[in-house]
């Protein structure tokens, strides 16, 4: 068996013999087709044998909600993996800017995965994280905001989120990184195995080479552009969870 296809929203790729599974959220604008935004992370982990599941989606303002489809999407995806290869999976989750959020926000706290990778973790209100946002919204007179807000995000977090064992990707280069108040909030609960590591890179090293020329407009080296993407996927595959 080694085919992909998508199931639930839900882009699936799986190996003859996977020895385990990856549980993918991307970022805003990089998550409707997460296998060409994620390109050389979800093939470099295919080529380690896990098998990928990398939710599709258009973001809202209600992040509680597509946590809860996301969590949902991957749970049904999972059932026809094991009954097809006959074996039980317990997934590492891997969220990038965004899709961090979602996991974190996941209905049942974490518990059902071994563990997750949040890279590049932001949890900004929404007049900073979507241009123009604070400008439209004076001028027309209203109010928007994520549901749950940042301080609301992170109080879920604290009381809810259950997982302990979380790895923090932070990059040198990375403006929009708050994986030290990530750190901090799962600290917070007391017994818990978080770590944060930082690499070389910027907010969109984990995106695809194709798409990053066409959003930098600049170009990479051969020798390095991939180097940040390798090291993770090395980190996930000798991950001691």
């Amino acid at each position: 068996m080694n085919s992909s296809r998508y199931i639930n929203d839900v882009f699936c790729q799986w190996p003859s013999k996977p020895i385990g599974l990856i549980e993918i959220i991307g970022g805003s604008y990089l998550c409707v087709k997460p296998e060409i935004a994620y390109k050389r992370l979800i093939s470099a982990l295919f080529k380690k044998n896990f098998a990928i599941h990398a939710w599709s989606f258009i973001p809202i303002f209600d992040h509680q909600i597509q946590a809860n489809h996301a969590w949902k999407s991957f749970r049904s995806c999972k059932q026809i993996l094991e009954k097809r290869v006959g074996s039980f999976f317990q997934p590492i989750r891997i969220g990038h800017s965004l899709g961090c959020k979602l996991h974190l926000l996941s209905p049942d706290g974490g518990t059902s995965c071994k563990g997750f990778l949040a890279i590049s973790f932001n949890n900004f209100a929404a007049n900073k994280s979507i241009p123009m946002l604070k400008k439209i919204s004076h001028k027309l007179n209203f109010q928007t905001e994520f549901t749950p807000s940042p301080n609301e995000t992170l109080n879920l977090i604290n009381k809810y989120y259950e997982q302990q064992n979380n790895l923090i990707i932070s990059f040198e280069n990375d403006n929009l990184d708050q994986g030290y108040i990530l750190l901090e909030c799962l600290k917070q609960r007391g017994l818990d195995n978080s770590k944060r590591l930082k690499l070389d890179g910027d907010h969109l090293t984990p995106v695809s080479l194709g798409l990053r020329e066409k959003l930098l407009r600049s170009k990479f080296k051969d020798s390095s552009k991939y180097k940040s993407i390798d090291s993770i996927v090395n980190l996930i595959y000798k991950w001691d969870i």
